[in-house]
């Protein structure tokens, strides 16, 4: 593989990922970079849109031990029940096997997707006092009961 993301500074990525739907994620696989360059922690947050590297000391959905992989072979089942309804998720690698910068050249994601029901917007006026000349109606013309 040629294609890879490497951190600049030091070992520590962050992705973010938004789903256009709502996923229920069962599963990530994970191909990191050669020898020492391989993140060996992984957390995951779900429904953190806009995270930061700050953000990224409060707890974690779910955290992994990750072991080298170069063919991708191993994959890390999530908790189901924890990752219902996921509109996005955030992977935090802390840190890898001793390298001074990680890669990862590959993240897959097993799940389920369901479409998001997204309403459009309804342009709607509301009268709190009718007029009637907006109502025009010929019901008023006809009326022939006599009151007694």
């Amino acid at each position: 593989m040629e294609l890879f993301v490497e951190s600049d500074c030091d070992e520590e990525l962050l992705f973010n990922i938004p789903f256009t739907g709502c996923v229920k994620l069962k599963g990530i696989i994970l191909i990191g970079g050669e020898e020492d360059t391989h993140p060996n922690k992984m957390k995951v947050y779900k429904n953190r849109p806009n995270m930061t590297f700050d953000d990224t000391g409060c707890a974690p959905d779910q955290e992994f031990e990750l072991h080298p992989d170069p063919s991708g072979v191993l994959e890390y089942s999530t908790k189901v029940t924890r990752f219902n309804q996921c509109e996005s998720i955030s992977l935090h690698f802390p840190t890898n096997f001793g390298a001074e910068t990680t890669k990862v050249y590959y993240i897959g994601l097993k799940g389920d997707f369901t479409e998001a029901h997204r309403h459009e917007v309804t342009i709607c006026t509301y009268e709190t006092t009718p007029n009637a000349a907006d109502h025009k109606t010929n019901l008023m013309d006809n009326v022939t009961h006599q009151i007694q």
